[in-house]
């Protein structure tokens, strides 16, 4: 019976015993051993580029270059990129990584070499990064262990406690807030309603006699999308916006929801939701945030 070879394997290795050896020259030699030291440099051609890795020829025109060397970097600029999410035995890193053509600060030309990123999201052409290099180096491009972006943003914690005793306006304008109810006020010599309450009128410096008291209703005069989380918030994204409330004559800053972020407009018209009866208390946390009442848009 003849036997049946489809499915037979046989195993090879293709090895260098002692490992492939080569001498360096004196271009690639220097690259290497300034590697070794901690620095990196590129070699000038004839027509002035900065060729990083070193070559001996011009790729361009095929002439020697011309033996002078110029220290570049240490940063340089991403621009382009491809991500290993699984890294395999004999990558550079044990955890997903970048492979990224890097061009060095003062190179005309892009370098070959691993970004430590940490997430894929980190990555962009034009990120910044830098050399993240070997405790024990030996003069070889691995003495570079990865490129690792440059520090873009810090995050500190920030919390302080402090206490605000209101006077007598604020305090008059939390109990409207408490009892579910905008306190304003209407100035006797140029007639304007303002909200919050306040003792004096700031166009014409008179003091203020005359309470008004003003619907949870109004108009979104403009707003702000906010991308970073606050805990009043609904959810991230959020709108911050100045809202006119229906007979104010001065618009009043509140978050709104009940809505996504990219369908609030200017002039839409919005109602504020308030928190229960039973857990008011004298503070704009009574307010939750407006929400948009469903009426046609306003003409501001």
């Amino acid at each position: 019976m003849t036997p049946d070879v489809r499915h037979t394997q046989a195993e090879h290795v293709l090895e260098f015993p002692g490992g492939y050896t080569r001498t360096t020259g004196p271009v690639i030699g220097r690259f290497l051993t300034e590697l070794r030291d901690g620095r990196l440099v590129g070699v000038r051609t004839a027509a002035g580029r900065t060729l990083v890795p070193p070559l001996e020829y011009d790729p361009e025109t095929g002439d020697a270059v011309t033996g002078e060397f110029v220290e570049v970097g240490p940063a340089g600029t991403v621009e382009s990129w491809a991500w290993v999410r699984a890294p395999r035995k004999g990558h550079p890193l044990d955890r997903p990584f970048a492979w990224a053509l890097i061009r060095l600060d003062g190179a005309d030309t892009s370098l070959v070499h691993v970004v430590d990123a940490g997430d894929v999201k980190a990555m962009r052409p034009g990120l910044r990064v830098r050399p993240r290099w070997r405790a024990g180096r030996t003069g070889h491009i691995t003495d570079i262990e990865s490129f690792v972006p440059e520090v873009a943003r810090i995050v500190s914690e920030v919390r302080t406690e402090y206490r605000v005793k209101p006077g007598l306006a604020l305090a008059r304008f939390l109990e409207g807030i408490a009892a579910g109810v905008f306190v304003g006020c209407r100035c006797g010599s140029c007639g304007k309603v303002y909200v919050p309450y306040r003792l004096s009128c700031p166009e014409c410096g008179v003091a203020i006699t005359e309470e008004v008291g003003l619907p949870d209703t109004g108009t979104i005069t403009t707003f702000a999308i906010n991308n970073l989380p606050d805990p009043r918030a609904p959810e991230v994204p959020f709108v911050s916006a100045y809202i006119l409330l229906d007979g104010s004559d001065t618009p009043m800053i509140a978050l709104v929801g009940g809505v996504p972020a990219h369908e609030v407009r200017q002039g839409m018209r919005v109602r504020a939701v308030w928190v229960p009866a039973e857990e008011r208390t004298p503070s704009m946390s009574n307010i939750k945030w407006f929400a948009p009442t469903g009426e046609p848009d306003a003409e501001l």
